[in-house]
């Protein structure tokens, strides 16, 4: 089948569109190595000083240190969640499984600002505002939707025959699914746990309902950073979340690969 040369003004439209969305990458790396005492571009001055100001903050490091923690922890739960979910779903075909499956997914449909505040309605009783347990529960309300629509999709495209296969050898149904299933689900099992945990490091709405003076995130803290102070310091963090964000697209990349990730 030949393909067809791609027009030149759909080459112009392409890079413009990747231009307009790295426009504030074009804003913020500069920025972030200004020597000036706040916000301007393009800076005054050149310097690495900001970024050596956030690890001379307490308060950023230890938001971060909660947020990395908060990361893994819901990551690891929305896994150990989802992935029986998804099976039931998909394996066990349940009464009604579609209804569940879109139910999962209603809190995707949801501003996250209403979910912040139902949270926080139903969380204030119990005493779970300001807690890290509090934080994972109310990350988990939209991580565990990911997590399900994934790993059902990758459960739905795996050859349902050499399962079966291995059923009819003896196996038993654990170890056909420990065996056979886990392995030809790596790749769906590594995109669920980078989504889950860039949305949950990355989650800013729910966490500012849930934190309190003595437990933030680093998103919070920069929020309420850039509300007090107009620094660069912002810019040099933004950075770091973006090195952050190439990084797990690199480990991905080199496990299982992009494709075979997030294309399938």
């Amino acid at each position: 089948m030949d393909e067809r040369p791609v027009s030149p003004a759909l080459k112009i439209a392409a890079g413009a569109m990747f231009v307009f969305l790295l426009a504030p990458l074009l804003v913020i790396v500069p920025i972030s190595f200004s020597g000036d005492a706040y916000m301007a571009f393009p800076p005054e001055s050149w310097s690495v000083k900001w970024y050596g100001a956030i690890f001379a903050n307490p308060a950023m490091m230890n938001a971060f240190w909660v947020s990395l923690a908060l990361a893994v922890v819901v990551t690891l739960v929305s896994l150990a969640v989802g992935l029986p979910a998804a099976y039931a779903l998909v394996r066990l075909k349940l009464p009604g499984a579609e209804i569940l499956s879109n139910l999962f997914s209603a809190p995707l449909l949801l501003p996250t600002i209403v979910l912040g505040l139902a949270i926080l309605l139903v969380f204030a009783p119990l005493g779970l505002l300001g807690t890290f347990q509090g934080l994972v529960a109310a990350h988990l309300v939209v991580t565990l939707p990911y997590a399900v629509r994934v790993l059902s999709t990758a459960l739905a495209n795996l050859p349902l025959p050499v399962e079966e296969a291995a059923s009819t050898l003896g196996a038993r149904p654990l170890t056909v699914f420990f065996r056979v299933t886990l392995p030809m689900m790596r790749s769906g099992l590594v995109s669920t746990a980078a989504l889950c945990f860039l949305v949950s490091f990355d989650e800013v709405v729910l966490s500012l309902f849930m934190t309190g003076p003595r437990l933030s995130t680093l998103p919070v803290a920069m929020y309420h950073h850039v509300e007090q102070q107009a620094d660069p310091m912002a810019a040099s963090i933004s950075v770091l979340l973006v090195v952050l964000t190439l990084v797990v697209v690199v480990v991905v990349d080199r496990t299982v690969g992009l494709t075979r990730t997030f294309v399938k």
